[in-house]
């Protein structure tokens, strides 16, 4: 049998294949940053909360209105995208114009609130929500037998980063948003509302972290804190992508969930700072991210 490293070829393509599960989530995360810092230059720290949001709003339509996962995976990240639209219209439309640092400060408030009530309505204690029946049981790839539902995630999150891609990148849509977000005042001359664009891109960035929490709420237990304790690396895939380059998002967040997932095989106890040195090493040469621009 063939050898990595010392270690037997079906262990290393399994931690591979897990660490691609979670690249997937660092994919589907960062894409939702990458959209709203890359239109609307806004540090959006709530993000993980945002995330933690959606997983609760799918346990909680499962548990008091019995909400299936199949539409709780539409429902949740529109019932938290519109939560999204009403804190840009009330709160982050004043601060465009100022430095981005009050907007960093303001999203990193309403995360720690929504944790805070979120903690006090329903403990610290982990909820768990059921695999849907279609996606339950394993498949042998030969190599490692796997959870369906993992195999689900990997699918369904690739599917919409690069669909959010094509329609931001290669569509009219995505040329008006870019152009709303560069030139607004050309762009309104168009008889085009660039406010209502503005928001509604802020409702689907936080729409896109909303779907990857429900996405993974089979998979971890449901806690207040669980987007807080992703978000920053979350943060730093979207730095080592290139700040606002939404393919840079997409393709680190994959990549660098496998290089985690290797190296949990090699080298454990680096396994949960190996994505903060690779961040540190590409800012020392290429300060603007992989796919960023200088």
């Amino acid at each position: 049998m063939t050898d990595i490293f010392g270690f037997p070829l079906p262990v290393v393509l399994g931690q591979l294949m897990l660490g691609l599960v979670n690249g997937s989530f660092y994919a589907l995360l960062s894409l939702g940053l990458a959209v709203i810092f890359g239109l609307l230059g806004v540090v959006n720290f709530a993000h993980g909360a945002f995330y933690m949001l959606g997983a609760y709003a799918a346990w909680l339509g499962m548990s008091y209105f019995e909400i299936n996962y199949w539409v709780a995976l539409v429902m949740s990240p529109l019932v938290v995208g519109a939560l999204g639209v009403v804190v840009e219209r009330s709160a982050l439309r004043h601060l465009y114009q100022i430095d981005p640092l009050y907007g960093l400060l303001l999203t990193f408030g309403l995360a720690l609130i929504a944790e805070g009530l979120l903690r006090e309505m329903f403990g610290s204690s982990g909820q768990s929500y059921p695999v849907p029946e279609l996606l339950r049981g394993a498949t042998n790839l030969g190599f490692m037998i796997i959870p369906i539902y993992r195999l689900w995630v990997i699918v369904a999150s690739v599917l919409v980063c690069f669909t959010t891609w094509f329609v931001l990148e290669r569509t009219s849509l995505g040329a008006t948003l870019r152009a709303a977000t560069e030139n607004p005042k050309i762009v309104q001359s168009f008889g085009i509302n660039v406010p209502v664009i503005v928001t509604l891109t802020y409702g689907a960035g936080v729409g896109l972290a909303a779907l990857a929490g429900v996405l993974s709420a089979p998979v971890i237990q449901i806690t207040p804190l669980m987007g807080s304790s992703l978000v920053t690396v979350v943060f730093a895939v979207v730095v080592i992508g290139g700040m606002g380059s939404i393919l840079g998002a997409i393709v680190s967040g994959l990549m660098l969930g496998v290089i985690e997932g290797f190296t949990k095989v090699i080298y454990p106890e680096a396994s949960n700072i190996v994505v903060f040195v690779i961040m540190a090493i590409v800012l020392f040469f290429r300060p603007a991210g992989l796919f960023g621009k200088e």
